[in-house]
């Protein structure tokens, strides 16, 4: 089936207006310079803001022209490694230090939204979906996990019967529902944390990509008719940060993750297939994700991809995965195909740290970003002001380079996302 429109993303076609930002031209100076324009870097440059801190942010192309400009929209609490895994890692207590700031991550979306006054379609709930039996048992376990030893009392468990209540397909066999998590235009949201930071203060240069930063206290970062002189630098640039920090590059993996977007499907037909608007999202390993749009065309997206982002490609081969839950929508066209990259870390869990003392950085969201990205910025302006003990407990989560060296890393990638397709398809 053809594109009505191609090379284009639902989110770009229906962003807020937002201001054609200058290149930075020449020498400024600031307290904070923030490399990277999603999420992270419009909320770190936000906080700081409110902190008082003259602050400079670089984009290499536009505000949200990454990850966060292309996401599902999902916003969930925890991370994608697991709480048991991070206990492993880093202990019980710290591994629960780590939930309460996801969980208040999800607040603070709800807070910033209503305090700038940011346009972006949020809808509370989510549901995490299971098609095997294996995946119910996961459900009922994880249940358990967040009420008893969380105390995270949003989450519902639905058998059978009332998720196909909720949801118009035979293909899932219980769910745990989450009424403090939500959904929203991702661009719309970090365009509004721009414009925010913006109104406090803070400077942001387009089409500006930060090329190498040098000194000790203090810091020179330069782009390529500029340099931004400033006390402290947050690099926030998660996949797309290129060569600015080398050193960080061997810990995440860029994958390419795929969208489409329906035509619209009218109000009736639109609640028809998602009854409560709930974000849904199975639980395979590459799992496949979806939910309604404010005006009522139907999202889906997931897999993975390593070989570029042709539309035509993407909207045939998630088109097929969508008529595989949905297959009454055969007859509707699909109006946007879209990809882009997320870093994803070997162990799932976002990776924070330092590179020097004043040179802090956020990478490794593993599609957990909306809402941890937004918690995360705000953990780098305590960070800067001296309150470091959430930004360290992160900071304490160990983290492997991906095998296989710069020529192998990826093969060895592909090879071990085949097992996992695997192991999903064997339940």
């Amino acid at each position: 089936m053809a594109l009505r429109r191609r090379n284009s993303s639902y989110y770009q076609a229906t962003a807020v207006p937002a201001p054609r930002r200058s290149e930075l031209d020449g020498s400024v100076e600031c307290d904070v310079c923030v490399v990277g324009g999603g999420i992270a870097g419009c909320s770190s440059a936000l906080h700081l803001a409110e902190r008082g801190y003259r602050v400079v942010l670089l984009e290499a192309h536009r505000i949200g022209w990454g990850a966060s400009g292309r996401s599902g929209g999902q916003a969930l609490p925890g991370t994608a490694a697991g709480h048991r895994k991070l206990e492993r890692l880093i202990g019980a207590s710290a591994a629960r230090a780590v939930w309460d700031v996801s969980v208040e991550g999800l607040e603070l979306i709800r807070a910033s939204i209503a305090r700038h006054g940011i346009t972006c379609d949020w809808v509370s709930g989510t549901m995490q979906v299971a098609i095997t039996s294996r995946h119910e048992q996961e459900l009922r376990e994880q249940q358990s996990e967040w009420q008893e030893k969380y105390a995270y009392r949003s989450i519902r468990y639905l058998p059978r019967e009332e998720v196909q209540a909720l949801l118009a397909t035979r293909r899932y066999i219980a769910a745990l529902e989450d009424a403090n998590a939500g959904h929203l235009h991702p661009l719309n949201y970090t365009l509004g944390l721009a414009a925010a930071a913006e109104r406090l203060g803070a400077r942001i240069f387009e089409r500006s990509r930060a090329l190498d930063f040098r000194g000790m206290s203090d810091l020179t970062v330069r782009t390529a008719r500029g340099e931004v002189r400033c006390r402290y630098l947050a690099l926030c640039g998660n996949a797309t940060l290129g060569r600015t920090a080398p050193a960080l590059r061997t810990k995440i993996m860029p994958v390419g993750s795929c969208m489409i977007a329906t035509a619209p499907l009218g109000a009736e037909r639109a609640r028809g297939l998602i009854a409560n608007n709930a974000a849904v999202a199975d639980m395979n390993w590459v799992l496949d994700y979806f939910r309604l749009t404010a005006d009522h065309r139907l999202l889906f997206g997931g897999r993975v991809t390593y070989s570029g982002f042709d539309p035509s490609r993407i909207a045939a081969t998630t088109r097929r995965r969508l008529l595989a839950v949905f297959p009454q929508l055969a007859d509707v066209p699909l109006e946007h195909a879209w990809g882009g990259y997320i870093d994803i870390t070997l162990n799932r869990a976002p990776h924070f740290g330092r590179l020097a003392p004043n040179v802090y950085f956020l990478q490794g969201f593993s599609g957990h970003g909306i809402a941890l990205a937004g918690i995360a910025g705000k953990l780098i302006a305590e960070t800067v002001a001296g309150q470091a003990e959430r930004f360290d407990v992160f900071a304490r989560i160990p983290h492997r380079d991906f095998p296989g060296g710069r020529l192998l890393r990826r093969p060895a990638l592909v090879l071990a996302m085949l097992y996992l397709r695997l192991r999903d398809l064997l339940g």
